[in-house]
């Protein structure tokens, strides 16, 4: 992650107009409850103020195409408005149940599972879950690209990128309701283990556990990218679950928190589907993959990350790794 946090760190962290919302593991965290609209913080207690620092993306244009690419503010440095407002997210307090209780069966597995994946700490595949830790872009874009088969980047695929960072937004702020809720401690508070990203260590201490923000990103991405690729659906949603894995395997999530993540994840995707402006971006982004040849992955890296996923990573069933 070369020293970047998360876009939500950890959770996500929102930067508008005088307000920084705190959520470890994403790129924005919120403690505000404001939310951008035509360059105006709606609602929250910033109201009229403004926003500080909104970013206007320079419109792009697709190559053989000649439509510009729609400019959309931004709700911190580098990280897109989403396509909903806060009331219309997910709720994940009535999505997820509360995580398992202290002596519980299932808080058994959590600490087993947590246990079993300390043994990849320093390897292949913990050198894989930090390169998944990052949310940012252009990097994060790397994530599907052996999935798909094809690089997602600006210059080529401007409208699939575009849609993935708006995604992002939608999908790591649904968590924050059961983040504030249970407050949940990481795994490597009560182990005292390292994590695969040292440099989010104090941010991701303050940020509940409970669900995985990247795990609930990781998961919409996957569902997006296979109704557009579904020709490659399965090797695109077995990613997004390792995605979400490496979270485990990076030490900052229990395996509960992931598989919870994954629920809101999706309750996110289905919730843009009811959304005018993100079916139309998502068929802008069909169109663009039909017409436009995207670059191939780096092979060296896909054939890296290959040997990485082939390390079972201490899941309690085989499709997560």
């Amino acid at each position: 992650m070369n020293g970047r946090k998360a876009p939500w760190v950890v959770g996500p962290r929102l930067r508008t107009a005088g307000c920084v919302p705190r959520v470890a593991g994403l790129p924005w965290r919120s403690h505000c409850n404001g939310w951008i609209r035509g360059g105006t913080v709606m609602g929250g207690p910033h109201v009229g103020n403004g926003v500080a620092g909104v970013v206007l993306l320079l419109a792009s244009v697709v190559p053989g195409m000649g439509a510009e690419v729609e400019a959309v503010p931004e709700i911190r440095p580098g990280i897109l408005a989403g396509y909903l407002e806060p009331a219309s997210r997910p709720d994940s307090t009535v999505l997820v149940p509360p995580p398992p209780a202290p002596g519980s069966q299932a808080e058994a597995l959590d600490l087993a599972v947590s246990a079993r994946v300390s043994t990849l700490r320093d390897g292949p595949r913990w050198r894989l879950a930090a390169q998944d830790a990052e949310l940012h872009f252009p990097e994060a874009a790397g994530a599907f690209a052996c999935a798909l088969g094809f690089a997602v980047e600006r210059a080529h695929t401007p409208r699939l990128h575009r849609l993935l960072r708006r995604i992002l937004a939608d999908a790591g702020l649904a968590t924050y309701g059961a983040k504030r809720r249970y407050a949940r401690q990481r795994p490597f508070l009560r182990n005292g283990a390292p994590i695969c990203t040292p440099e989010s260590r104090a941010e991701l201490a303050e940020d509940g556990s409970y669900p995985s923000g990247h795990a609930a990103v990781g998961w919409a991405w996957a569902l997006v990218l296979a109704e557009l690729v579904p020709d490659r659906a399965d090797r695109i949603l077995a990613r997004g679950r390792a995605f979400g894995q490496s979270r485990v395997v990076c030490n900052v999530h229990w395996q509960s928190d992931v598989v919870e993540g994954l629920v809101v994840g999706a309750a996110v995707v289905a919730r843009l589907h009811a959304d005018a402006d993100f079916r139309r971006d998502l068929e802008a982004a069909r169109r663009e993959l039909a017409s436009v040849a995207a670059p191939p992955p780096d092979r060296a890296q896909c054939e890296r990350e290959v040997a990485a996923l082939a390390v079972a990573s201490g899941a309690p069933w085989p499709a997560f790794r």
